[in-house]
This record gives C-alpha cells, structure tokens and sequence, in this order.
C-alpha cells in the first residue's frame, strides 16, 4: 500500500480522466484527422519528450491563438503531456505533414483567466464538463478560481525555426475545418 503526505495531497492538483467515448472514438477520430493534415478548430497533435522514459508520446490538443500569442491548455488538468512539457520545456505541434518544433513557457495561474475564457468560448462544447460549471460568460473571478486546475503554455517558436513536413522540407500547413 502507497501512502502520500498530507502536504502533497494538499499540493496535488487535480486529473480528470477521459471517458470511454472521449479516449476510443473522439480523440482517435480528432488525432486521425490531424495526422492527415485536417485542423478542427485548431486541433494539433502535440508530441513531447516522457520524462521517464525519453521516448516521444503523442495526444492530440487545441492550439488557441489569443491576443497575439498561441495557447496550449490543459482542460483536464495535470495530465501526463502537462507534466512531461514542464519536464522537457519543449515539444512539436503536428498537422499532416507540418511538423512545428516550439519552446513552451508555463502561464501563471494568476494570468491565465483572459487565456482560459477564450479557450472556453471556443471549445466549451467540448471541454466545458472539465470546467466545474465555469463558462466564458461566468465572473472574472470564477474563472480565476478555477485556473490553478487548468495549466496554460505559451507556444514560442525556436529562433530562426520554419515549419516543415517530415522529410525535411519546408512548406505550408494543411486544411482547417472552423476557425484557426
């Protein structure tokens, strides 16, 4: 039997596991459209670095454009991917062919409200049962509530990076279904 510290508990923030139907037909159907080059609404398949074992893992995410930068957000919480982008500070965003090497930078819980409504205007349809019932019309200070539960990366490009396919050559992105 495993027991945690009462300091971790209270520290430890919280996962939602996804469903059935969420894990074994609407996340394949989202990654199978992605890895052929169809964006919904923004859909990207995000592959990062395991910190334990070093091998590349893959989970398709929404990339949110916002304010002049792009958002990677964690509606379930402190899943794996969260976890091993902390670890790595780096990832790539893949749709077909494009393959798009960033650097990730955490978005403090006290700055992440603006960021999080507009995820939730945007994909609340999708995600919004993750939220505790917070909308993107709720109060400011409801959803800042809640921001500790969701981390939030800002996307940044490597310096002088171009995107390009999987065999090395640059070119443009693929075909988007929604808004961008």
């Amino acid at each position: 039997m495993r027991f945690v510290s009462l300091a971790r508990m209270a520290t430890s923030r919280p996962y939602r596991r996804p469903g059935w139907f969420d894990r074994k037909v609407f996340n394949r159907l989202v990654a199978a459209a992605t890895r052929v080059g169809i964006s919904f609404w923004g859909s990207r398949i995000l592959e990062v670095r395991g910190r334990t074992s070093g091998e590349s893992r893959r989970v398709p995410v929404n990339l949110l454009p916002f304010g002049g930068g792009r958002y990677l957000v964690a509606p379930r919480g402190e899943t794996q991917w969260v976890r091993n982008l902390r670890a790595s500070g780096e990832g790539e965003l893949l749709l077909g062919n494009r393959r798009e090497h960033f650097r990730a930078v955490e978005v403090p819980a006290t700055e992440r409200e603006p960021i999080l409504r507009e995820y939730l205007r945007r994909w609340k349809w999708e995600v919004g049962k993750f939220f505790a019932g917070v909308g993107p019309d709720s109060p400011a200070e409801e959803v800042a509530g809640i921001a500790h539960d969701h981390p939030v990366f800002r996307i940044e490009p490597w310096a002088g990076q171009r995107s390009s396919t999987h065999d090395g050559q640059t070119r443009g992105g693929g075909r988007h279904i929604g808004r961008r």
